[in-house]
């Protein structure tokens, strides 16, 4: 079992400090052997962590300043929100990441669902009808763009004339889809996913998400091991070690291959925190098998 670094919370401070302290977390997830960090697609602190007035770092801009700071670790948004970005444009800066980080990008994306930053930054936010639509179509754009076909596109929401895109990137990014919506979520993740990530964390719930899954799967003849099963988990490990554990080995029976967690909203030593995850969590996580 790994475990995978979300960090969410860009503490209030000084701004100069914001980016040594995001850097320092990354590099400590690195070398205490977390396989993939992860941030959050947002211009404003979701409200259930903070004010949406606390300081919060744009997301790919942040992801290519952490590919100069780390030299192993897989580096995605935890997920990129649909409406930010048109595909296109998505797709470009996760291969421009991926170049620079020697293959280490990971597409990590959903419909989207904070309606206050669209409102007060002038974001569409169409109806979560329109936004699936959006989503499936912006996951066909980004997989024929890192294709050999770079012509035309044409879909209901987005009109392509050429999907050229040099460099390709040099492993093809994986594509994450978040998210535990049984008709169409999971649908989307039989389809197109390399990995899907569950934001169940209740193992029962979390195994009858994945019944469906395999369900989808067989809908549209894909083998279901073909896709990668992760979780978040997002509670402290160190107030219960042992249940913590023992609801990874519940995660390892179903099939889940990697833990989402990280330092918690507040934490005044954040890297601290990923630091302890290194010496205490991980490798026990990493006998799980």
């Amino acid at each position: 079992m790994e475990l995978a670094i979300h960090f969410i919370d860009f503490l209030p401070g000084d701004p100069a400090a914001l980016g040594p302290t995001l850097a320092d977390a990354a590099k400590a997830a690195e070398q205490g052997g977390a396989t993939l960090f992860t941030l959050a697609d947002h211009f404003f602190q979701m409200e259930a962590v903070g004010r949406a007035e606390d300081p919060f770092l744009e997301g790919y801009t942040s992801l290519g300043f952490l590919a100069g700071q780390t030299a192993s670790i897989d580096l995605s948004l935890l997920v990129t929100g649909v409406t930010y970005r048109y595909p296109g444009m998505l797709a470009k800066a996760v291969t421009t990441l991926d170049v620079l980080s020697q293959g280490r990008s990971m597409l990590g994306l959903g419909a989207a669902w904070y309606d206050r930053e669209h409102a007060a930054l002038g974001f569409p936010y169409p109806p979560v009808s329109q936004r699936f639509e959006m989503l499936e179509e912006t996951l066909q754009i980004c997989r024929q763009m890192w294709s050999d076909d770079d012509g035309p596109y044409h879909g209901k929401h987005y009109q392509l004339a050429e999907t050229i895109c040099s460099p390709q990137p040099i492993r093809r990014p994986p594509i994450l889809i978040g998210g535990n919506g049984e008709k169409k979520t999971l649908r989307l993740v039989a389809q197109y996913a390399d990995v899907w990530n569950s934001t169940t964390s209740d193992a029962d719930e979390l195994g009858h998400k994945i019944e469906v899954l395999h369900r989808h799967c067989e809908t549209v003849g894909r083998d279901p091991s073909e896709i990668r099963k992760t979780v978040g988990h997002f509670v402290n490990p160190f107030e219960d070690p042992d249940g913590y554990l023992k609801t990874a080995e519940r995660y390892a029976e179903l099939g889940v291959e990697m833990v989402n967690g990280g330092p918690f909203p507040g934490n005044p030593d954040p890297v601290g925190f990923i630091r302890r995850l290194g010496d205490e969590v991980i490798p026990r996580l990493a006998e799980i098998g």
